[in-house]
């Protein structure tokens, strides 16, 4: 019963176009003329200008500017710095907004479906906002409502992406980012569709279904539909309240994080592409945190079983010192016209993010840096010598595998985990091989009625 009128409104676009086009297209035109007159350019000063414009909006053009902050090839470190700061904050909608929106979900008839619906949201974001509500039987519900017109807001905010790639082809052209562009893009559009992260759910409950460490909700579709998602109400802390906890509770902690990342992964192809903080919390068990429950599954990314084999094959050529599997690795990934050269500047990262999984020992996943800080030094040296070596063009399926293992970083420097990353990576892995994960990803897409792109 969803208002169909607000799938794609040209004033509602048009009107979107305006005031983001007007934005950032101001920062460009700075940029731009202060190349054409031969003045020098102040990264830190435009980048700074940049966060107050994207700063002043709301919604999807909030979370893309989130999204290229913690993809380390993304955009500059300048920029970095300023868009991390940036934090959705799309105010909520007031009640009756609300009962206008579940009424279009729903039906007139909607608030008989519980037995009890908080007015006052429990979480905003930037494309919608959760409830707590109580279905008839009692059991505990989060009701996930979409924010009105956000397939336009969607629309407009990502044709501005364009612009803001632009601008980093102007000032950075050791890589070309038109995939990570891409692939943000189709990402960013996966998660306006509330029945595709139904099923990414059910995939999850699936994978996970043999692991008590992770909780995974159930979903409820009699009171499910595009723009709603009705999910088990799932009890628990935020992670990190638990920062400052035992080291024991603080590495049963990270374990559950590294296999509800890791195991997905290599056995099913599937990886949660959002490590943000507020997609976890903590549930307890006798008093004592005993797992994480898993709340978000807008940002699912499936990949091809032979992705996954990359992963593995270079892991393997690094830790053997085999350069022809190294490159079978890239070459596999999607990566094209390797050099010498720029096989050396692609390892200066490759043994950055396997280094803690090629060291048999209990360690931190690094020693001494803070977790916004995580990758950004590595990063940088590869943008440098991608200078010299480059350019190179980032495949699409890479750029949510580096995003997760960044952010999958920042929740164990967190935590001040102290973990043998070796051998959990090598547990993950095991008897491995592609046919395997094929096979996996296969029955379990179909079971959960999904179908790999």
């Amino acid at each position: 019963m969803t208002d169909d009128r607000e799938a794609n409104r040209f004033s509602a676009r048009a009107a979107r176009y305006a005031r983001v086009g007007t934005n950032v297209g101001g920062v460009a035109a700075r940029i731009a003329g202060a190349r054409f007159l031969g003045l020098g350019l102040d990264r830190g000063k435009n980048a700074a200008a940049l966060g107050a414009a994207l700063g002043g909006l709301k919604g999807p053009i909030m979370k893309v500017a989130q999204l290229l902050a913690t993809i380390p090839e993304a955009i500059p470190p300048e920029y970095t710095i300023e868009l991390a700061k940036l934090q959705s904050e799309a105010p909520p909608m007031g009640w009756a907004f609300v009962k206008r929106r579940m009424v279009a979900e729903l039906g007139a008839d909607w608030q008989k479906k519980f037995s009890a619906f908080e007015h006052h949201s429990a979480a905003a974001a930037s494309l919608g906002q959760v409830h707590k509500a109580r279905a008839l039987d009692g059991s505990e519900l989060a009701c996930k409502l979409q924010y009105p017109d956000m397939q336009s807001a969607v629309e407009a905010d990502l044709s501005q992406l364009q612009m803001l790639f632009a601008l980093y082809r102007r000032l950075e052209p050791a890589i070309d980012p038109s995939e990570i562009g891409r692939e943000i893009s189709d990402r960013i559009r996966e998660e306006l569709d509330y029945e595709r992260e139904a099923k990414h759910a059910a995939l999850y409950r699936n994978m996970l279904s043999d692991t008590d460490s992770i909780r995974v909700p159930g979903v409820w579709l009699d009171l499910s539909t595009k723009r709603l998602l009705t999910l088990d109400w799932l009890e628990g802390q935020r992670l990190l309240t638990h920062k400052d906890a035992s080291l024991a509770i603080r590495n049963r902690l990270a374990t559950a994080m590294f296999t509800a990342w890791w195991f997905p992964f290599s056995r099913f192809g599937v990886i949660h592409g959002d490590p943000h903080l507020g997609n976890y919390t903590v549930f307890e068990q006798d008093g004592e945190p005993r797992g994480i429950n898993l709340l978000d599954y807008g940002c699912i990314r499936i990949f091809p079983p032979a992705f996954v084999g990359g992963v593995v094959d270079l892991y393997r050529g690094l830790e053997r010192g085999d350069d022809a599997l190294i490159v079978h690795a890239y070459e596999t990934w999607g990566f094209k016209k390797l050099s010498r050269d720029l096989i050396d500047v692609l390892n200066i990262w490759a043994r950055f993010i396997y280094g803690p999984l090629l060291d048999d020992r209990v360690r931190s996943i690094a020693d001494g840096v803070k977790p916004a800080e995580y990758g950004r030094r590595e990063a940088f040296r590869v943008h440098q010598a991608l200078k010299e070596k480059g350019p190179v063009t980032v495949p699409r399926e890479f750029v949510f595998m580096d995003r997760a293992a960044i952010g999958l970083g920042g929740v164990f420097l967190h935590l001040k985990a102290e973990l043998n990353f070796f051998r959990l990576f090598n547990e993950a892995i095991e008897d491995f091989s592609i046919a395997k994960v094929a096979a996996r990803q296969q029955a379990a897409l179909a079971q959960a009625g999904l179908a790999r792109d």
